[in-house]
């Protein structure tokens, strides 16, 4: 089994930033991308940021230039630096990745979701 779990959200004043952290533990063979979606109220959920395992990364447009996604390999940790944040960005954030876990095929994994919401 595998889990992922989130920390870093909060509130916070437009403007602002937060750093989000996603710790993936279990029986981890292999991750093959992690990536952070989020899910506002009333809407769909979201991709935010995307890494993978070639070492690419793809973000919204809408959070281009303002979010960063990094990963500590040695520590299956991933991260989502968020800056100048906007009350549009408040919402669920949640950690997702595919993993092989030893002895199974490639699946996706959730965390529970973090909160985010920024004040105007």
């Amino acid at each position: 089994q595998v889990q992922l779990v989130e920390s870093g959200g909060g509130l916070v004043q437009a403007g602002g930033s937060l750093r989000l952290s996603c710790a993936a533990s279990g029986s981890i063979f292999s991750i093959n991308s992690m990536g952070w979606y989020r899910q506002a109220p009333g809407k769909q959920r979201e991709l935010v940021a995307m890494w993978s395992s070639g070492g690419s990364t793809d973000y919204a447009d809408s959070v281009k230039g303002r979010f960063t996604i990094s990963r500590d390999n040695a520590q299956n940790t991933m991260y989502l630096q968020m800056y100048s944040l906007k009350p549009e960005d408040t919402a669920v954030y949640y950690c997702n990745a595919n993993v092989r876990a030893v002895f199974a095929g490639p699946r996706d994994y959730w965390g529970q979701g973090t909160q985010v919401t920024v004040s105007s």
